[in-house]
């Protein structure tokens, strides 16, 4: 799990969410209020849902381009429950949120990978979200 993530805000700039990305070297960033996760935005986000499209996203805001619904874990979920869930919603990063649904990381397919790469089901598991279309 990577603990305390960068966020951003639903009213913070698409722009500020990508230098952010940038300048953390990830491809995503949970969108807060306060610190409940609200959304989550990518760089694909930014990418096809703005880029692409021809919209400049230093004027436009989070939450015209970030995944509203998201799924998270809490701190104390067992990997394997984890890694159940990404397989079934065929996501890549899941925010973790303590007992009050507040924001403490993000755990991703590598860190699973990393925690548990000698069981050949997780391996198998991790190569069939790694090859579904990014939802996350």
């Amino acid at each position: 799990m990577t603990p305390n993530p960068a966020t951003v805000s639903e009213k913070d700039s698409i722009r500020d969410a990508a230098r952010i990305m940038a300048s953390e070297d990830t491809g995503v960033v949970p969108v807060v209020d306060g610190r409940k996760v609200v959304g989550m935005v990518t760089d694909r986000d930014i990418v096809v849902r703005f880029v692409a499209e021809g919209k400049d996203p230093a004027n436009a805001k989070v939450n015209e381009c970030m995944t509203k619904s998201v799924r998270s874990v809490k701190e104390d979920t067992p990997i394997a429950e984890v890694l159940s869930m990404m397989s079934s919603a065929q996501i890549r990063r899941v925010p973790v949120v303590n007992s009050s649904d507040e924001l403490v990381g993000i755990v991703s397919i590598g860190d699973i990978s990393t925690e548990t790469n000698q069981d050949n089901k997780v391996g198998r598991t991790i190569e069939q979200i790694s090859q579904a279309p990014s939802n996350n």
